[in-house]
């Protein structure tokens, strides 16, 4: 019994070893049941690419999971400059009595994450909002905040954005910006009626929300800023604070100390920001949404801001090319690392690569449906991103697909500042499809 074992399982290693063998470029298992003078052979092929940078459709930018705040320019990106809008709801039934007297209101925002410098100051305005928000509809990069808002100003600050690390977890701390605001605001929150805040829907048409407005940042440098606004754990989110007073506080403490009452940005509460891109100073503004001229480097942004269109000629012709499968078929990009300064400003932590269907829409290929993983995306050690599109390109090839062109874009487009400078495919080092196919071929 104990020889059998062993039989067999040397029988097993065997045929393991005859199928690693026969794993070569050009192989042989599986001849023997072919006719004569066939044989398949698997071989790479390196096809050509064209690329170009386009600007980003405008993407919406409602209840995104982190809003965005500030001002950036560098000499490569040009500048990116975003405003925000929320609605604020009440936390609890404010109980103003005994003579409630305002005495200050105070917008509390916090961030962990910037996207820029430390360096470089920000200069924040805020308005009151005329016209109210609406959490279930969509707001896109380009809605006119500023015409939503009064005219009177609330709020300036001048603030220079930081971060500090917790040396136990390296996390980094939340920071606070506060700004005072108007006396204005305050008196009209405290002398509501108690039926102007019987329910939040109720309160919302009192006082509809805030607008930030970023200060546009003219010379190099700058921050985007990434908001934290919801309530998470021991952290109660960004708020608007009204401090005050009462006759009862007072005979019961003695002196002026005071009272508040925050105004919360929930779940529920809509958020949008607006985003504008000047690229008029850029290196590739002249060849911007055109394919007349490739470079060797491309751009992409995300913010709705740049997006890398490739090209993939003589597909059409694999059609003719008979007894062909594809194996795999697999893009890389390279990032130019000293161009992007991948230090000092991240790139993206994952892209998409869509294509283009009969309507003009991007679209995810067949390939990431099948299986997110395998298909890709995600930044690599060595600053590549690899996408795997072998079904896709096989569907091109079999006619059951258009090669209408493709799209490389950040995945995070509206809640991340991160950018990039890709090799295009005129560069040595550039953009490549790596083709691995077999093909079956017959001798006469």
């Amino acid at each position: 019994m104990k020889n059998n074992y062993i039989n067999h399982w040397l029988i097993f290693i065997t045929l393991i070893l005859i199928v690693l063998t026969g794993c070569e470029e050009q192989s042989s298992i599986g001849v023997e049941v072919l006719p004569d003078g066939d044989l398949i052979s698997v071989r790479n092929t390196i096809q050509e690419t064209r690329s170009y940078t386009f600007s980003e459709d405008s993407i919406r930018t409602d209840e995104a999971s982190s809003s965005l705040l500030g001002s950036f320019t560098d000499s490569l990106f040009g500048n990116t400059t975003i405003d925000f809008a929320t609605q604020y709801r009440l936390f609890g039934f404010p109980d103003f009595r005994y003579n409630a007297t305002a005495d200050s209101i105070t917008l509390y925002l916090y961030y962990r994450i910037i996207y820029g410098d430390t360096i470089t100051p920000q200069k924040f305005r805020v308005y009151e909002l005329k016209d109210g928000l609406d959490p279930d509809a969509i707001y896109q990069q380009d809605v006119d905040l500023k015409s939503m808002a009064y005219d009177k100003l609330l709020g300036e600050y001048e603030y220079t954005p930081r971060i500090r690390l917790d040396s136990t977890s390296q996390d980094t701390f939340y920071q606070l910006i506060k700004i005072p605001l108007d006396m204005s605001l305050a008196e009209k929150l405290i002398s509501a009626d108690s039926l102007d805040m019987v329910n939040n829907d109720v309160f919302l048409e009192y006082f509809k929300g805030l607008l930030i407005e970023s200060e546009k940042v003219d010379q190099q440098g700058g921050t985007i800023l990434s908001l934290e606004l919801l309530q998470r754990g021991n952290f109660d989110g960004s708020a608007l604070a009204l401090f005050y007073h009462n006759d009862s506080l007072k005979s019961e403490l003695g002196g002026d100390s005071a009272l508040y009452n925050p105004y919360i940005i929930s779940n529920f509460s809509a958020r949008v920001n607006r985003i504008v891109h000047d690229y008029t100073q850029t290196p590739f503004y002249d060849n911007l949404n055109s394919e007349a001229v490739q470079d060797s480097q491309v751009y992409v942004q995300a913010t709705g801001g740049l997006k890398s269109r490739i090209l993939i000629d003589e597909l059409s012709s694999w059609r003719d090319s008979v007894n062909i499968g594809v194996n795999k078929a697999e893009l890389v990009f390279q990032i130019d690392t000293t161009a992007s300064q991948v230090h000092k400003f991240p790139p993206p932590a994952q892209m998409l690569f869509t294509v283009v269907d009969s309507t003009g829409a991007e679209r995810l290929p067949v390939d990431y449906v099948f299986n997110p993983a395998f298909y890709g995306g995600g930044l690599n050690s060595d600053y590549t991103y690899r996408f795997t599109i072998t079904q896709h390109l096989q569907r091109i090839i079999d006619g059951d697909a258009q090669n209408l062109g493709f799209y490389l874009t950040p995945a995070q487009k509206n809640n991340q500042a991160n950018r990039a400078v890709i090799k295009g495919s005129t560069s040595a080092t550039g953009i490549k499809l790596i083709i691995t196919y077999s093909k079956y071929s017959v001798n006469e």
